[in-house]
């Protein structure tokens, strides 16, 4: 067990406030305190979306805390593509979802049960500020913790091509669904799944040269809400979309060489960035706050332990991390699938993380799996 007294977390979302928690149960003799610029109850988006199974992790690591956000979980077993010339259900592909907000909540609430104090509204500056055996940056992507040590995190970003705006919806998707439409300025999808029994998630992305001519960088929040909702209208329903932050953006890929500088250590999104279309950030936080917590608790030493969390966290967040930048190039380009029959188009996407295999799709999907066959088959 490392020998610390005190432990400063920069970022009260999912990811710094799961370090604190755990640290209280593996390493309850150390102080810890979260400290969050944001005041209590701020966040940007709408839901956050786990695949079926990605719980699991945390139901062995945590069962306590499990029990407290699976209730709150939507569930769903298949997904769906819309496509212009028709539907295509992906069988077995289930995945869970809830509030982001929602999902701070619980876990602030359990942090408080465990008595660690939280400053939410809370500026700082410099890291100097922060004074403590360890300092874990849990802030994001623009981590101050981060750009405080550029020279030895050597983080590396970019932006993908396409342009989105998260919103929300106010219809109750029965399941995952990617819906993708022609319009008169281009190919548009739409990523949305159900949060709560009566709200939904609903990102809508872009290629470039769609972006430009729907003149989306020069409307407002509320404008480009209505006009998505318009291009949208059959699968919401005529309904509205809900904006938070809903402002244009395009992705960032965040990659760091080192997720630890000294004292300092980096999780979640300051430290790598995952692409939502395999809906995975949350979870690579919350792995990440497993995998620092657990070697601090196997290491007498500090130094030890940090380099024993980034030497085996390290090459596992990135296979997922690198899947995830391959979906997001099939992204940049789907106006160009669309040309495909449907059947087509749904084997395309399933494959295009690199980490689908034929026997694996059998598995996973073995309905569309059999179908997709019988339809090669008979073309011959």
């Amino acid at each position: 067990m490392t020998q610390l007294s005190s432990i400063e977390i920069l970022g009260a979302g999912p990811a710094g406030l799961y370090t604190a928690i755990l640290l209280r149960r593996l390493l309850p003799q150390v102080q810890v305190r979260v400290t969050e610029q944001n005041p209590e109850g701020a966040t940007f988006g709408f839901g956050v979306v786990f695949s079926d199974q990605a719980l699991a992790f945390l139901k062995a690591d945590d069962p306590e805390t499990h029990d407290l956000v699976a209730p709150h979980m939507e569930r769903w077993q298949n997904m769906t593509l819309n496509l212009p010339e028709g539907s295509v259900t992906l069988d077995g592909v289930g995945f869970t979802a809830i509030g982001r907000l929602h999902l701070i909540e619980i876990l602030t609430e359990r942090a408080r049960a465990l008595d660690i104090p939280i400053r939410f509204g809370t500026q700082i500056t410099g890291v100097e500020e922060l004074e403590a055996d360890l300092v874990i940056g849990a802030d994001g992507l623009n981590s101050l913790v981060r750009r405080a040590f550029e020279e030895e995190f050597q983080p590396r970003i970019e932006h993908f091509d396409n342009h989105f705006a998260w919103f929300g919806a106010q219809v109750p998707f029965d399941t995952l669904t990617q819906t993708f439409i022609e319009t008169e300025h281009g190919p548009m999808n739409a990523h949305h799944y159900r949060f709560t029994p009566d709200r939904s998630t609903f990102i809508v992305e872009c290629e470039p040269e769609t972006y430009r001519k729907a003149g989306f960088a020069d409307m407002g929040e509320a404008e480009s809400a209505e006009r998505c909702a318009e291009l949208f209208s059959d699968v919401l329903k005529g309904t509205k979309l809900i904006t938070n932050k809903s402002m244009w953006r395009q992705f960032p890929r965040l990659w760091c060489e080192n997720w630890v500088a000294g004292k300092y250590a980096l999780l979640g999104d300051a430290v790598h960035t995952a692409h939502f279309s395999i809906g995975s950030g949350t979870r690579l936080a919350l792995e990440d706050a497993i995998a620092l917590v657990h070697a601090l608790a196997a290491e007498s030493d500090l130094d030890a332990a940090l380099a024993s969390y980034q030497d085996n966290r390290q090459p596992i967040a990135r296979k997922i991390v690198d899947a995830a930048n391959t979906s997001a190039l099939w992204y940049d380009s789907f106006g160009d699938k669309m040309q495909l029959a449907p059947m087509d188009f749904a084997y395309d996407y399933l494959m295009r993380s690199g980490r689908m295999t034929e026997e694996r799709l059998r598995q996973v999907a073995p309905q569309f799996a059999a179908d997709y066959a019988a339809q090669r088959a008979v073309a011959g």
